[in-house]
């Protein structure tokens, strides 16, 4: 076989190379944009770095972080270390565990801050952000500063049916009360809605990252309803992405 016949051979390979290459590479693009309309795009969050025991100091090192689809984020995952960093670990966490806020705080599930405790001071990474919630009168009755609530939002509908879903788990009430007003059932309402009581709304202070922070206000300002859920003293368990649209009642 001469020189120039082999130079041939082998530039005709390397373009059959280049072109699977090029439909290899075109066919994992396409599959990743699918799975990432699916389940969302990438999101940093906090994991613990190793196996590590309630009551300890969070240092750096204790801490790692990955990258997970967005649909499997908890609500109140922290995406920074530094947000962590220097604060005591409520609960035993597994290597791999997301680190969130309901897992770092006093040891022991809360006594610190149960119920007509006194509530401390925010700590790095926290923020206190002021939300208008709907039951204000019930909820005064059950709740009071230190206990530990669950966020539920409902949405207008509009082109997708309107939805109520838990935004937020295991989150601590600050401050209740101030600001409330009533709230009358919509005009032209009949049967159950038309018979039923004003609602009052009243504030209430919450105790989040800011990441939630930013979700809360969005949710105030866009949608139909933010309710509390107090849960009682030392209940920490999670309910998991809980969500009911008008469909599907």
């Amino acid at each position: 076989m001469s020189a120039r016949v082999r130079r041939r051979r082998a530039v005709l390979l390397l373009a059959l190379a280049l072109a699977c290459g090029g439909l290899a590479a075109s066919q994992v693009s396409g599959r990743v944009a699918e799975v990432e309309s699916a389940v969302g795009s990438p999101v940093a969050v906090v994991v613990a770095a190793r196996d590590i025991a309630p009551g300890t100091t969070l240092r750096e090192r204790d801490l790692a972080v990955r990258e997970v689809p967005r649909r499997f984020v908890p609500p109140d995952a922290l995406g920074s270390p530094a947000d962590a960093a220097g604060l005591p670990l409520a609960a035993p966490l597994a290597g791999g565990s997301y680190v969130t806020t309901a897992s770092i705080g006093p040891v022991g599930g809360g006594e610190a801050t149960a119920a007509g405790a006194t509530p401390r001071a925010l700590r790095r990474g926290e923020r206190a952000v002021e939300v208008a919630v709907a039951g204000g009168a019930a909820l005064s009755s059950v709740a009071s500063p230190g206990s530990r609530v669950d966020v539920l939002v409902s949405t207008e509908p509009g082109t997708a049916p309107g939805a109520s879903f838990l935004a937020l788990e295991n989150v601590e009430l600050l401050e209740l009360g101030g600001g409330g007003s009533e709230v009358a059932a919509p005009a032209g309402a009949a049967g159950p809605a038309a018979a039923a009581e004003p609602g009052t709304t009243t504030n209430a202070t919450l105790r989040v990252t800011v990441r939630q922070a930013v979700y809360l206000t969005a949710a105030q300002n866009f949608a139909r309803e933010v309710r509390l859920l107090p849960r009682p003293p030392g209940d920490r368990a999670r309910s998991g992405r809980t969500a009911v649209s008008a469909d599907g009642l």
